[in-house]
């Protein structure tokens, strides 16, 4: 089979050049073959061996395929898996599996061509936690059966609340008492123990059971009970617990930090001020859930969300236990601290005693500073069930009664809203005193001694005395006085005297003030660079020194007085255009320019009111705003739904964004707290059992509890749901909607796949689909039925029984009654002989016995169901013989 062809030379071979030979292989059977060519070099022999293999398949595939650790989320996930043929002809493989969870194979046959390779992939369905460990058979041409081990751990998303500190998990927090007004902060730590990421949001259930929302634990139940009776306390939840932060994205086995605040408030109820309670006792339930998770039925889960459900791998709930306490301090005495009276520069004193009576906690307290009174100390602390004594002091600095209302701030910790992980010290309480004084003037006796030559009523010719205080005295000759700071300077009004005046000076202004010949020691001092002195008795101009160091000029003068008229000039016009704007005002609300040209009143009458003119209004739901730092809470979100489900829309709903709002809505980014309020669900669309060629229904609600519009996009590319539409809506706010899922599959057995939607173009989410398609069926009230003849009526008779066919499935049955042939002529028959039985529904078939000579007793039917089973149906005659 082997063929030389070769010239082989005569002469010897010069250097430099070559002989070919080619050897042609001709096969005539399918079997490798060996030999070998013989070249003789001069004396030498070289062996050249040959090899005539037969074109063949190499197939390669790897032994094992891992998903690794997954999380349940409800989706087929895929892996693939390469069969490659490194041979020189093509192929064969054959996959078989007979287990149940691996969901889909594909391709499971075929033909890998040479040097090329072929792609399997695998589907898995994480709806169940598990450990998968299956094996498929491969059979690959040439090399006989592999085994393939598909290996997957399927677990829960976990979500933990840990300690910062110890790292253990927490179940209740006890934030112990805090006063009212007060805020008292507490960390954990949220843990995803998943190998995947997660999104979480928090949750305050207020309406759980077991949860106590200011309610005093330690008054007896006929009290509390009685209170509950008296009045139902409205209180907002969500500013108890403040959550730092309440909503984010956790990446796999993620620790992260979060801030819990309990701020309590003093509930308000129609109580009395003296049977109030006291202390409020608060159990709340924070719930951190994992968004997106929407398990089994939506309105089952809503009711399992919007209860108390305990913990699940989903969510994880945390105790939240607190007391809210009033601060309980008193003063003795109070509220009115009276002083007794003093003189100007003498102090009194009055002893306080604070006496906090609070079981729990202390009391931080400090005074404001307040004019002529004195506290010490001005800060303290009074520990819980103790005393501390604080002096009041009136030092006045000036005559009269002082009757202050003096603050006492109480001292606690507050939320700061510029950084929410932190506390700032803030007064929450204050308290109030009134504090009365009196400051008496002393009286000073004034020693006036005979002074000879002319002297006014009031003298200081000599300064021996200093009078307090600027006095007038006024007779005929209209003596005054001024005060300074060096002596006083008698002078004299000159327009009002003309005693020994000189002629030459009685033209003198009226204005011109006359000095007394005993003011000396004032004479040479600084006056007022306006005002001209004269002497008494001829009105001579008397001299005045000025001082040129402490006096203002000219230009110091005017431009102290150009800055008085600026700001008297300001804060008038200010107070111009205040009135200016006032009038205005009100010209536009008094001024109505459509005059009617009635008089006001004249004429009209009350219109009538009929109780139609009343429409109905809707109740108003409170609304969750979009972004605030108040934690969600069941009850408000439970109050949303209710709202939403109420506006149910079935159609007109576009597919796509149209006017500007909707494309502005539709076109935002949705925070965690956002998403959780949208519900698209069930997560898992079972459709039971369903058969081949029909088509079922199943909606997939989608309910919008934000303020805005949301765009939902299905995306399907799974052949048994093609029928579905439509694959896009655009759902208003408040508003729920479903729309209808259709199954068609024409391929026996389980079916498990997922489709995925997306919110708004960006936020994806998977519904998980399971059916199992089984053939058409019917089923026979009875395999055996007995004929028994009519009482009654004669033994030739025909007897007659009904046997009922059962339609179990979801589509129309069609039938046919075939008789089983016997060498007898059959002597029963059925009626109706063929039909068709509709989806989930009976039909009744009279089955006769006709009785004649050598009738046999007994007959067979088969009920052939077209494109599906059949069923035998025995009969017998029960034939009473004669006695």
């Amino acid at each position: 089979q082997f063929k030389l062809i070769v010239e082989n030379p005569e002469k010897p071979v010069a250097p430099g050049l070559q002989v070919k030979a080619f050897v042609e292989y001709y096969p005539d059977r399918i079997e490798n073959l060996e030999d070998k060519l013989v070249l003789l070099v001069e004396d030498e022999v070289v062996d050249i061996p040959l090899l005539g293999l037969i074109p063949c398949c190499c197939l390669e595939i790897e032994s094992e395929i891992d998903f690794g650790e997954v999380i349940r989320s409800n989706k087929v996930i895929t892996k693939e898996i390469s069969i490659a043929n490194r041979g020189s002809s093509s192929g064969s493989f054959k996959i078989s599996y007979d287990g149940i969870v691996l969901l889909n194979i594909t391709p499971t046959n075929g033909l890998v061509k040479p040097k090329s390779q072929r792609t399997i992939k695998v589907d898995i369905c994480t709806d169940v936690p598990r450990i998968i460990k299956e094996v498929m058979k491969v059979h690959l041409q040439g090399h006989g059966c592999i085994e393939v081990w598909i290996k997957a751990v399927v677990v829960e998303q976990v979500l933990k609340v840990l300690g910062p500190s110890c790292g253990k998990v927490l179940e209740c927090i006890n934030f112990g008492s805090v006063y009212f007004g007060t805020s008292k902060m507490e960390h954990i730590s949220l843990y995803n123990d998943s190998p995947a990421s997660m999104d979480w949001v928090a949750v305050l259930e207020d309406n759980a059971i077991g949860g106590e929302m200011g309610t005093d634990l330690q008054r007896s139940t006929d009290a509390v009970l009685h209170d509950l009776s008296l009045s139902k306390r409205h209180a907002d939840v969500s500013t108890l617990i403040l959550c730092t932060p309440d909503h984010g994205t956790l990446q796999p086995y993620e620790k992260s930090l979060v801030t819990l605040c309990f701020s309590p408030e003093k509930l308000k109820g129609d109580l009395k001020v003296n049977d109030s309670s006291l202390k409020q006792d608060y159990v709340l339930f924070l719930r951190f859930e994992v968004v997106g998770n929407r398990d089994g039925d939506l309105f089952a889960h809503l009711l399992l969300c919007l209860s108390n459900a305990g913990n699940h791998p989903h969510h994880v709930s945390l105790a939240l236990t607190g007391s809210g306490l009033p601060v309980m301090i008193t003063f003795s005495p109070a509220p009115e601290i009276n002083f007794r009276d003093c003189y100007l520069g003498e102090q009194t004193q009055v002893l306080c005693t604070l006496k906090n009576d609070s079981e729990s906690l202390p009391v931080t307290f400090s005074f404001r500073k307040t004019a002529h009174f004195n506290i010490s100390p001005e800060k303290g602390k009074v520990k819980k069930q103790s005393a501390k004594d604080v002096v009041f002091s009136f030092s006045p600095r000036q005559i009269g009664t002082f009757k202050v209302k003096q603050i006492v701030d109480i001292i606690g910790t507050g939320v700061d809203k510029n950084n929410l992980h932190t506390l700032k010290t803030i007064s929450f309480h204050q308290l109030y005193l009134s504090l009365v004084g009196v400051c008496k003037s002393k009286r000073k006796k004034i020693l006036f001694t005979v002074n000879p030559g002319i002297t006014p009523v009031i003298s200081n010719a000599s300064g021996r005395f200093v009078v307090d205080g600027t006095e007038k005295c006024t007779d005929r000759t209209s003596l005054a006085i001024q005060c300074t700071d060096t002596a006083p300077v008698a002078i004299l009004k000159s327009n009002q005297t003309q005693i020994h005046t000189h002629q030459i000076n009685r033209s003198c202004k009226g204005d011109e003030l006359v000095a007394f010949p005993n003011d000396r020691a004032a004479s040479i001092r600084p006056s007022e660079w306006n005002k001209k002195y004269r002497t008494i008795f001829t009105k001579t101009e008397r001299y005045n020194y000025i001082d040129p160091e402490f006096t203002y000029t000219d230009c110091e003068r005017l431009s102290k007085e150009a800055h008085k008229k600026y700001y008297a000039d300001f804060i008038s016009g200010l107070r111009q255009r205040r009135l200016e704007k006032d009038a205005a005002r009100q010209f536009y609300i008094h001024n109505d320019p459509v005059s009617l040209g009635i008089k006001p009143v004249e004429g009209l009458k009350s219109p009538k009111i009929s109780i139609t003119d009343f429409r109905k209004k809707k109740p108003q739901f409170t609304l969750l705003p979009l972004d605030n730092n108040c934690l969600l809470t069941s009850q408000k979100l439970a109050t949303i739904t209710s709202k939403s489900t109420a506006e149910e829309t079935w159609s007109c709903l576009n597919p796509t964004p149209s006017s500007t709002q909707e494309k502005e809505h539709c076109s935002l980014t949705l925070t965690h707290k956002q998403l959780h309020q949208i519900f698209i669900g069930p997560s898992t669309l079972d459709f039971g059992s369903v058969c081949v060629y029909s088509t079922t229904t199943k909606e997939l609600h989608i309910i919008n509890n934000l303020l805005v519009h949301i765009w939902i996009q299905i995306e399907i590319e799974i052949e048994e749901l093609q029928e579905t539409s439509p694959l896009s809506q655009v759902v208003p706010p408040l508003t729920k909607t479903s729309i209808p899922i259709v199954f068609e599959t024409a391929t026996l057995g389980l079916f498990k796949r997922s489709f995925s939607y997306k919110i708004n173009n960006q936020h994806v989410g998977h519904v998980l689909v399971v059916a199992n398609a089984v053939p058409i069926e019917l089923e026979l009230s009875a395999r055996e039925l007995i004929l028994n003849p009519i009482p009654g009526c004669l033994a030739e008779t025909e007897f007659r029984a009904t046997v009922r066919v059962h339609n179990p499935r979801n589509h129309p049955a069609g039938f046919t009654w075939k008789a089983v042939t016997t060498d007898r002529k059959p002597a029963f028959s059925i009626r109706p002989a063929r039909g068709c039985v509709e989806a989930y529904s009976d039909l009744e078939c009279e089955v006769v016995w006709h009785p004649g000579f050598n009738s046999p007793e007994t007959g067979e039917f088969i009920l052939s169901v077209r494109k599906g089973n059949a069923v035998n149906l025995k009969c017998f005659a029960k034939v009473k013989c004669k006695k």
